[in-house]
């Protein structure tokens, strides 16, 4: 038997930087955001033995170990280690096969969508009480608290659930909130946005380090801007559901102005320099995804503008990224 496990990778369209503490427990935040056909795949093959073969196709690691090891994390499939720490005492071998659509530190959130992965492909296999929140959760409590990787709680809901979602952090829970859309609202959404690989991953951690020093230091510009980016999400979440693309897009713009403010490495020279061209051929907004400096460039483009801004984009060297939206969150099942 063979169990296998797919989860969605995710763009953020605004509200990031709420969902991380100590904003999320004294303010509460908001995120917008929904899921592409980029994903984690996962497949677990249950062993007779105690051994444990752990195999990422993306990275080329390799590691071998007994189930009764003490695992400790050394900066080879750490994420892994964190998921089987959770799962200690358990006897029974298994061979894990890993890989992604994206690469860690796109922005798109495959760090997290990883553990959800891993997590949803236990769930199946001991068949486990989890409900959904429950599964996010405990990937969050994994990265964030376990290995100690900074970042917000949006990514592992995101994965999770699927789709579009408003989703609402708060100190004593998170509440996801799936937007009804019309298909046409979705198929023209779609139509207007413009993906473009950066060329250049980024390490979070750092970023959202100092996002949380400015934070905690009450640095105005900092504080204002995360303010102003639960106002302009939640706008952003009204324009969508009513099928105001155009005001989307601007409040897509406005939304990325505040985001900068939050540390200064979340754009570069670079990053400014393309989404200076994007804007003087026609986009209406754009943001970075993730927590900045690199990965994924999102815009929103006029229709008959599109391709003439993507055209420009590759002249420089900027890599479109074809995708669609997924409606459909963590999904396991089982092969005989």
């Amino acid at each position: 038997m063979e169990i296998r496990s797919r989860a969605p990778l995710r763009i953020s369209f605004a509200g990031g930087g709420t969902d991380i503490e100590p904003y999320l427990s004294e303010k509460g935040g908001v995120v917008l955001s929904t899921t592409i056909n980029r994903y984690s795949f996962g497949t677990l093959l249950p062993r007779t033995d105690q051994v444990i073969q752990i195999e990422s196709l993306d990275v080329e690691m390799f590691a071998k170990f007994l189930a009764s090891q003490k695992l400790d994390f050394n900066g080879q499939l750490d994420l892994v280690k964190a998921v089987l720490r959770k799962f200690e005492g358990w006897k029974q071998g298994f061979s894990l096969f890993l890989h992604s659509d994206a690469p860690p530190g796109s922005g798109l959130g495959s760090s997290s969508t990883m553990v959800v992965t891993i997590l949803g492909l236990f769930r199946q296999w001991l068949n486990l009480p989890w409900s959904n929140y429950d599964l996010a959760e405990l990937a969050y409590e994994i990265e964030r608290i376990d290995l100690g990787v900074r970042g917000g709680k949006q990514d592992q809901y995101a994965a999770t659930f699927g789709g579009f979602n408003f989703i609402e952090f708060y100190n004593d829970g998170t509440i996801v909130n799936p937007l009804r859309i019309s298909s046409i609202i979705i198929n023209e959404l779609e139509y207007h946005l413009l993906l473009c690989y950066t060329g250049k991953t980024r390490l979070s951690a750092n970023i959202i380090a100092t996002q949380v020093e400015n934070y905690s230091k009450k640095r105005e510009s900092s504080l204002q801007a995360l303010d102003e980016l639960k106002a302009i999400t939640i706008a952003m979440k009204n324009a969508l559901l009513k099928g105001k693309l155009n005001q989307f897009g601007d409040l897509l713009h406005q939304a990325w102005v505040q985001k900068k403010q939050l540390a200064g490495a979340i754009s570069n020279q670079k990053i400014d320099s393309l989404y200076h061209i994007a804007r003087k051929k026609g986009a209406l907004g754009g943001k970075i995804l993730g927590a900045g400096g690199g990965g994924y460039l999102l815009l929103f483009c006029p229709y008959n503008k599109k391709h003439v801004i993507a055209a420009e984009l590759e002249k420089i060297g900027t890599q479109i990224t074809p995708f669609s939206f997924e409606s459909q969150g963590l999904t396991t099942w089982k092969v005989q």
